[in-house]
């Protein structure tokens, strides 16, 4: 049983995004999660080649979007912003406002290609390698 079906089937939250991206870290670090999800994990996939290629032998490349599970579900891109925005607490103006927006999956979908290619222009100006799996 790969790690992924593991989170699969446990309880809680598990958010696996790029350690040494600036947006992830700020936006990670912004989170704050309900406490009715249960204990969550955050996983910086940089820690994890093999994670990086159990994901990508699921389709899904974590260079281009971060990856949640929740529920028995794994939630990629923009769908792992809104639901982090869903199940994150109205506290605070910046968690408020990024909630409410990010909320709606078609503002999400819309707005995701440009988070994606400010962070791949963020990380080529910062020097900062993509993602390797094993």
């Amino acid at each position: 049983m790969s790690t992924i079906d593991s989170w699969l089937v446990a309880p809680g939250l598990f958010v696996v995004y790029d350690g040494l991206c600036p947006f992830c870290s700020a936006y990670i670090k912004m989170l704050r999660l309900r406490r009715s999800v249960g204990q969550v994990s955050l996983i910086d996939a940089r820690s994890d080649p093999q994670l990086v290629k159990d994901f990508a032998d699921r389709g899904l490349d974590l260079n281009d979007g971060m990856a949640v599970i929740y529920g028995s579900r794994i939630y990629y891109g923009s769908e792992a912003m809104t639901i982090l925005s869903c199940l994150t607490t109205s506290s605070g103006i910046a968690n408020q406002s990024m909630a409410a927006i990010l909320r709606n999956p078609k503002v999400a979908r819309a707005l995701y290609p440009v988070l994606r290619s400010g962070r791949a222009i963020t990380l080529a100006l910062l020097r900062r390698p993509s993602l390797r799996s094993s």
